[in-house]
């Protein structure tokens, strides 16, 4: 049973009458069929075959870097993103992130933070965070309840078969005036819901990613967890120079070749705005108070 789509029904997201047949395939998956609600706009696929141990192994990533090559330099460009626009949320609390791989954003709070945990599946990424004296764990439950200021859960809300569960997990450790920071992919990505590019689905769409949020599904998915008191805001995380490679080239990684001349702050910032107003970025951040 797919239990994404079970929680969508339940949440009137989506009927069998919307639903509209989105792919036949993602980029790992030769057969699996992937849905999109024509009014929500979430974007959901048929439960794919489970492979045990694959978070706790780690062999999806080394799988994806033999692939695509290895992502430093987006990583480093997003830590250096959240370390500025989240400074309130960390410098000074007791913090959770939640799925931190291998620490690249917890490694730079940890001096800032009062106290900092790191809950992470893969086994390898932990004994090194904890050999260097950050702590990380393989379970929310191992924290005490109401102990935590801000839980950040960066992109990795979309891989959890039952997110509605970690999310009242998530709200059972927070303090009362604690904050939960999610970032998510965005199923009104312009390259997706605009420009139908068919070399970006190809890429974008991952088994691993069992859905792609819209603002109507985050929303209603904490509610249901019972958080009420949040705001949704679009984050493009990705520059015009990369969309450029995408439409021109259908690949990725113009933000790291000749292209990348035209990311200038100025116009970044521009092109963001610009697809803001269109609700068609990559990303949606939702800032969440307990």
């Amino acid at each position: 049973m797919n239990s994404i789509k079970t929680l969508l029904t339940d949440l009137n997201l989506i009927d069998d009458q919307d639903l509209e047949l989105f792919s036949t395939r993602t980029r790992d998956c030769e057969n699996i069929k992937v849905f999109r609600g024509k009014t929500s706009g979430v974007i959901f696929m048929e439960a794919p075959e489970p492979v045990d141990g694959i978070y706790e192994s780690g062999i999806y990533r080394d799988e994806l870097v033999n692939l695509y090559g290895k992502r430093d330099f987006e990583i480093t460009v997003d830590t250096d993103r959240r370390l500025k626009d989240y400074k309130q949320f960390y410098i000074g609390k007791n913090i959770v992130d939640f799925g931190c791989g291998e620490g690249s954003f917890l490694r730079q709070v940890v001096e800032f933070s009062d106290k900092a945990i790191g809950v992470e599946l893969q086994r390898s990424y932990r004994e090194e965070l904890n050999k260097d004296e950050i702590t990380c764990i393989a379970d929310v439950k191992e924290i005490t309840n109401d102990s935590i200021d801000t839980i950040f859960c960066f992109h990795t809300l979309e891989h959890l078969d039952d997110p509605i569960r970690h999310l009242k997990s998530f709200k059972d450790i927070l303090c009362p005036t604690g904050h939960l920071i999610i970032e998510v992919p965005h199923a009104n990505d312009s390259l997706l819901r605009y420009l139908e590019n068919e070399a970006f689905k190809g890429f974008s769409l991952w088994s691993q990613h069992l859905i792609l949020h819209s603002r109507v599904s985050l929303a209603a998915f904490l509610s249901e967890a019972g958080f009420n008191n949040f705001v949704i805001q679009a984050k493009q995380r990705y520059s015009l120079s990369n969309h450029f490679n995408w439409i021109i080239n259908g690949q990725a990684g113009g933000h790291k070749n000749i292209f990348s001349v035209l990311d200038t702050d100025e116009l970044n910032k521009a092109y963001e705005g610009s697809l803001q107003m269109i609700d068609a970025t990559d990303t949606l951040v939702a800032i969440i108070s307990n």
